[in-house]
């Protein structure tokens, strides 16, 4: 059993209605799952005592990337989180409208690759909330099972 941090920015609930539907689907793998609001974290040492940590954010922004306000801090001291050695992934809600859509996970994931954690599976991208696309969710939430 691997104990799992699931951290998530949400403006309009829909990444935290990924981020609930991935907790129900990785604790019923067998998992010790904490989900976290990223309004009520701090940075450091944040991932001491887990094995994996799944990060989600809204994003926007037609030239630069904006990430979702409570993760932004977040994002910018990720260095802090004692990230180096853990499984990382990373999923976001987008609308297809904007240049950067869904653009958190790549962000989350050059970062976190950069501060020496391992990415365990592509990252999930979805428009919409979690009903928008239960089979996208089902099949990340398996990836990330598999590797943990």
């Amino acid at each position: 059993m691997s104990k799992v941090m699931i951290l998530f920015g949400s403006s309009t609930g829909n990444t935290e209605s990924i981020a609930q539907k991935l907790e129900e689907l990785i604790a019923a793998g067998g998992h010790e799952v904490t989900l976290l609001n990223a309004a009520e974290a701090a940075a450091d040492n944040l991932a001491d005592g887990y094995d994996a940590v799944l990060m989600g954010s809204s994003a926007w922004g037609m030239e630069d990337l904006e990430l979702q306000d409570d993760f932004a801090p977040l994002f910018d001291e990720m260095e802090s989180m004692g990230l180096k050695g853990k499984k990382v992934a990373a999923f976001a809600s987008g609308d297809m409208e904007y240049e950067h859509y869904c653009g958190a996970v790549p962000a989350i994931e050059e970062k976190a690759k950069g501060l020496g954690a391992e990415i365990i599976c592509e990252g999930l991208k979805m428009e919409g909330d979690a009903s928008s696309d239960p089979d996208a969710i089902a099949s990340f939430a398996e990836d990330v099972l598999k590797r943990l």
